[in-house]
């Protein structure tokens, strides 16, 4: 995709833009049931972007009910695989016609850098759908070994109708990791985007439909999450949900379930992860990863190295270097394309962000960058990069997720020290380890408790390999790879006795 990236023309296309502010259902867009709406607001200057539908059970129960019918109808969840994989690809095309307003839309809806959805979130979405949609004429049920007078066939079947409850963080991407999988498998959604951030998830509605995707299989109710998710979550005629979000609310999912009709529950929650740095590690090239991981979209990423556990022989070395290299980002408007380092998501965060900081310089940590709000005439939510040395793990700052740009440096003596460090939290979704000696790499890579750990790198993989945690990160399912594919079709057994 050839995006253009020069100020003018981002102003431009800016300019063009159509905000999409009513629900989505059944193929049409419809103000909430109770006419009420909400605004969401630009980040990066605190004003009015437009006012959203915001709905409420009602209008859960309403698209519920249409997703229901479109399921059992078999307008999609029949439609022979190779027919759902064309309407799936038309529907790539159109999103790579209109990548640059989805890049938008979410640009100034989250207050994301443009330069990270031009250049990572929005392929990675537009990636992410067609890989599945390949995918769809690829998966070849079995036959079970049962011999001679049987047979017994392993096939597997759409869920039904699915419930996705999404972040805010990256909208349109964490849209496509879960509707890819779920549309390839033949489901029919109900899908919740964050209340700040619901644009993109709108457009992209629209867009399915235009390619043909049918009418009820793809709906978007916009609107409060205290008010939607439990109605999504409770309804009994949603057989599933798929939450990217807090561990606080991702508890409360379960027992939602519980209480109603055991739907299944799939959670991608948070992460404290650590980046361990060994001995022999090259500082050279840790210094451009543990930038990334730390600081990338802001520190608001649930697989944020916030914790950079490094041995205490190369800590100063790679601090200094680490501290140097915070200036190649610019901190700044998220629609310049120089940007790297746009707003918090809303002036509550930055306010949480910011007591965090505090209670680490209360508690011992020693300030060695940052720390402070900048920009406040611009009446966005700024705030510094901002890094922690001398941090000890006992600290609030290294023990619980900030989801912001706040790193605390936590020095150890060997590098089975940093490993136990590592695995000493509730969490347990990603990490990255940095070691010259293979053998190390091999071992502790091992001894993560992580469901990804990427060695002399911060990675989360790439679509052909699962993205979830271990411990208070997850639960159950995985997003993106053949597993996130499966997870949304139900396993079956039909056996046949011959005569």
């Amino acid at each position: 995709m050839n995006f253009t990236l020069k100020s003018s023309a981002i102003q431009a296309e800016v300019a063009k833009l159509r905000f999409r502010t009513k629900a989505f259902i059944n193929g049409k867009f419809s103000p909430s049931a109770s006419g009420k709406t909400y605004a969401s607001i630009n980040p990066a200057n605190g004003t009015t972007i437009a006012n959203i539908a915001a709905c409420d059970e009602t209008d859960i129960n309403r698209a519920v009910a249409v997703a229901r019918k479109a399921f059992e109808d078999g307008r999609w969840s029949q439609m022979k695989p190779g027919d759902r994989k064309t309407v799936m690809l038309k529907f790539v095309e159109l999103l790579e016609a209109n990548a640059m307003e989805i890049a938008l839309l979410d640009s100034i809806d989250a207050g994301k850098p443009i330069y990270d959805c031009v250049n990572i979130d929005i392929p990675d979405a537009i990636h992410c759908i067609h890989w599945h949609a390949e995918l769809i004429d690829k998966l070849y049920e079995r036959v079970a070994p049962c011999g001679p007078d049987t047979v017994a066939m392993i096939v597997r079947e759409p869920i039904g109708v699915v419930g996705m409850i999404l972040p805010w963080n990256f909208p349109a991407q964490m849209m496509a990791w879960k509707i890819g999988p779920a549309l390839a498998a033949g489901n029919s959604l109900v899908i919740k985007p964050a209340k700040q951030t619901s644009l993109s998830a709108l457009f992209i509605a629209e867009l399915a439909t235009v390619a043909g995707i049918p009418d009820g299989v793809l709906n978007v109710v916009p609107g409060a999450g205290s008010v939607l998710g439990p109605a999504l979550c409770r309804h009994m005629d949603v057989d599933m949900v798929a939450f990217t979000g807090s561990t606080s609310v991702g508890r409360d999912l379960l027992r939602y379930s519980a209480d109603s009709n055991l739907k299944r529950i799939i959670l991608e929650l948070g992460g404290k992860n650590p980046q361990v740095v060994l001995s022999d590690a090259d500082i050279d090239n840790v210094v451009p990863h543990a930038m990334n991981s730390a600081f990338w979209n802001m520190g608001e990423n649930c697989s944020s190295g916030s914790r950079l556990i490094v041995h205490r022989s190369v800590k100063n070395e790679l601090l200094k270097k680490l501290i140097k290299y915070t200036a190649t980002w610019p901190l700044g408007d998220p629609l310049n394309p120089k940007t790297r380092v746009g707003p918090l998501i809303e002036p509550s965060h930055m306010a949480t962000v910011l007591n965090y900081i505090e209670i680490g310089k209360k508690e011992g940590g020693k300030l060695v960058l940052g720390g402070k709000q900048v920009r406040q005439r611009s009446g966005g939510n700024f705030v510094e990069l901002t890094i922690f040395d001398e941090v000890k793990k006992s600290m609030t700052i290294a023990k619980e997720e900030i989801f912001g740009p706040v790193l605390a440096v936590i020095p150890v003596d060997s590098d089975e020290e940093a490993v136990a460090v590592a695995n000493e939290t509730n969490y347990g979704l990603a990490a990255s380890l940095h070691t010259r000696d293979m053998n190390k790499a091999h071992r502790y890579a091992r001894a993560i408790r992580a469901g990804v750990v990427s060695v002399n790198s911060f990675s989360e993989g790439d679509l052909t390999t699962p993205f979830g945690g271990f411990k208070e990160s997850g639960f159950f399912g995985r997003d993106k790879s053949s597993y996130a594919h499966e997870q949304y079709s139900e396993l079956k057994t039909i056996w046949m006795q011959l005569g």
